[in-house]
């Protein structure tokens, strides 16, 4: 979920720093331009003003002493302001022709900026909006001013100002923009990680309780943390509803044991009437012995779920320890049993009898290898080998015991564990369906898990894993 809300909650923030910054940005390269603008509309009014009362007209057009020096002024004017600023200035005519220009020779061109000016201004506009200058753009800025004369425009003063320095302002502002933007993005992730974190935390403290509970842990539950009041309510809600579900599951627990436990007493005591009982009948009669029989698995079914019971309520005493040699004692106990039934029990572990620890309840670990290596021998064909294995990684022990027998289909795999449950090529097979379960059960209050897999070319191979560190409480 981190992954999804932090670049949504990042993305959401960038358009919004964008969103401002496009229309800041335009708005800054305006007031630059309208600064130049007004600085221009000044300079050709006040160029107006030296040229309205010029009446000569051309050459060869009498001149008075007065018209001569007004002339000569504006002229000097023009060309003093195009050599301090580099701005082309001009009054002309109403038929283009020049009253005055800087450079001298410049003339009215026929189209472009400068001529939509010219004539903007003829019918009596002042040019005080032009398009705007970007940075990325090579052009002239054109400012046009009307010379009004009895209410005539008579001539138009015109600047063609180069933009050089306009443009790089404006990119300076737009560079302070962008630094100014990438600092509040900076603030805005640094703000998105931290209110991620916040709203997140109960969720991911809540997700791993929740896979504790699901791998056996029901004594976790999620501690008071930070989040919004929502997530916190959830989270009490959650130990509520865990509370309820442990007490509902001791309770259940609590039937089973006690169920055994009433049923073992009469059920001992019928099988040694049913035993005495076969002493009076005569020589040959199997259906006894059938009842005796049945009698017995069903006293091993109650002594598997009073297993399964203690098991599942039975606390566990965490211990480094050395794992090789627990599997090794385990093995050897078994090794009567598998030669009993023609079977090899072959031991590995790394180092030749070096030590490989873990975290483990000494006594829980052995119960679950005793579930599964009776039940690889059980299933074992004799003249064939069960592989035991301890091998240890960088987190957990790994604990490999591999069958030759027959093995499961991938279907029956996703069951196998499951209470009661057995393969229907199987039923033959004295067994209550329990063993594995008792060991899933005492694997998990530790840490530690079981899997189940195919062994190539046929057969079965069981993987017990135990933390090779302390499990960290939860909640």
């Amino acid at each position: 979920m981190r992954n999804r809300l932090l670049p949504l909650l990042i993305g959401l923030m960038a358009g919004v720093l964008l969103a401002l910054g496009f229309p800041l940005a335009a708005s800054q390269a305006a007031a630059q331009q309208q600064r130049v603008v007004v600085d221009r509309i000044d300079d050709t009014t006040r160029f107006a003003a030296l040229a309205q009362f010029v009446t000569a007209r051309g050459e060869g057009t009498p001149i008075d002493s007065a018209d001569a020096e007004r002339l000569h002024t504006l002229r000097t004017e023009l060309d003093r302001y195009q050599q301090l600023y580099g701005i082309s200035a001009g009054v002309f005519y109403r038929d283009r022709a020049a009253m005055a220009a800087a450079p001298a020779g410049w003339r009215m061109p026929t189209s472009g900026e400068l001529h939509d000016a010219y004539y903007s201004a003829l019918l009596g506009r002042r040019a005080h909006d032009p398009e705007q200058v970007w940075p990325w753009q090579q052009r002239e800025l054109a400012i046009a001013s009307p010379i009004v004369r009895d209410g005539d425009v008579v001539a138009v003063v015109v600047t063609e100002s180069p933009t050089g320095a306009l443009r790089a302002r404006i990119l300076h502002g737009w560079m302070l923009l962008i630094a100014g933007e990438l600092v509040a993005m900076a603030v805005a992730v640094l703000f998105a990680v931290r209110l991620t974190a916040w709203v997140l935390l109960p969720v991911a403290k809540l997700d791993r309780v929740t896979h504790d509970i699901a791998t056996g842990r029901m004594a976790s539950r999620v501690g008071a943390s930070g989040g919004p009041p929502e997530l916190r309510r959830l989270a009490r809600s959650f130990n509520e509803m865990a509370d309820n579900v442990e007490e509902v599951l001791e309770q259940q627990r609590a039937f089973v044991a006690d169920a055994s436990h009433q049923l073992r007493n009469p059920l001992s005591a019928l099988l040694l009437r049913i035993e005495l009982l076969g002493l009076e009948l005569p020589e040959g009669h199997t259906e006894a012995e059938s009842v005796k029989e049945e009698g017995q698995r069903l006293a091993q079914v109650l002594d598997d779920l009073l297993g399964l019971a203690v098991a599942e309520r039975s606390g566990v005493h965490l211990a480094v320890t050395d794992i090789a040699e627990l599997v090794r004692g385990r093995t050897n106990a078994w090794e009567a049993s598998a030669e009993r039934d023609g079977v090899a029990l072959r031991f590995g572990a790394p180092g030749d009898g070096g030590t490989v620890e873990g975290w483990a309840d000494r006594v829980a670990l052995s119960s679950a290898l005793d579930a599964v290596l009776d039940n690889a021998i059980k299933f074992t064909p004799a003249g064939e080998t069960v592989a035991i294995t301890v091998e240890g990684g960088p987190d957990q022990v790994v604990v490999r015991v591999a069958d030759s027998g027959p093995g499961l289909a991938e279907d029956e795999l996703e069951r196998i564990g499951d209470r009661f449950w057995r393969s229907a090529r199987h039923q033959n097979v004295n067994g209550s369906g329990l063993g594995l379960s008792i060991a899933r059960a005492l694997l998990s209050q530790g840490g530690g898990a079981i899997a189940y897999a195919k062994r190539e070319p046929h057969g079965l191979e069981v993987v017990l894993t135990v933390p090779r560190t302390a499990p960290v409480p939860t909640g």
